[in-house]
């Protein structure tokens, strides 16, 4: 078997020209979260003698305001060809993660794991200790929470409802990095299925 992993690697979000709070940004160096909890695995790998094929993506950029950032309004076009309106700059990981999973499955493995902490609607939704997995295989889904169970990690399966996917739709590009605010952690999710095409899982640990 082939696995994949992709892991965001914001090493610093200051929310671009979509500005956070002063206070909003005294942990955003860890926005790379995802990105290191990849490498983490991968160094793992060698002293558990894993013997399946596993390919890691980890996007690395910052998220800064500047002559060069990008603008809310900017039409942005992804690895794959897909076109995306940015209506916020802080919905970035979003973007990279995109990228990254495109990538991923040009390698033609038999499964995508990607690791974000990607929305404060995650927190909202299932506080700072429980993070979140999402699909587009509800039995893969079920697994991996077992798995992560098995392992003393806090996960809750949550649901990707496809009436959320339109609140994306965009009037200049296939779709808009921001949709419905409720529901939010579930919209980023939506969002990252657009660049699916092999069993995938996503894991929201923005808590």
């Amino acid at each position: 078997a082939h696995l994949a992993l992709v892991g965001k690697g914001i090493t610093f979000d200051s929310g671009g020209l979509s500005l956070k709070t002063g206070d909003g940004m005294m942990t955003m160096k860890m926005d790379k979260g995802g990105g290191a909890s990849v490498l983490a695995a991968m160094c793992a790998l060698p002293a558990l003698k894993v013997r399946q094929r596993v390919t890691a993506f980890v996007p690395l950029t910052d998220n800064m305001p500047g002559p060069d950032a990008q603008r809310p309004g900017d039409v942005f076009r992804a690895h794959n060809g897909k076109t995306v309106e940015v209506l916020n700059t802080d919905a970035e990981g979003r973007l990279v993660l995109a990228d990254a999973i495109v990538a991923a499955s040009r390698t033609s493995p038999d499964m995508i794991v990607d690791v974000a902490t990607l929305t404060g609607a995650q927190v909202v939704a299932l506080g700072a200790r429980t993070s979140a997995i999402m699909s587009n295989d509800e039995e893969l889904r079920e697994r991996i929470h077992h798995l992560a169970h098995e392992c003393g990690e806090q996960f809750w399966p949550m649901p990707l409802p496809e009436e959320l996917r339109s609140s994306m739709d965009s009037a200049v590009a296939d779709i808009a990095n921001m949709g419905e605010r409720y529901g939010g952690m579930l919209v980023a999710g939506l969002f990252l299925k657009e660049f699916v095409t092999v069993p995938w899982v996503h894991l929201d640990i923005a808590g």
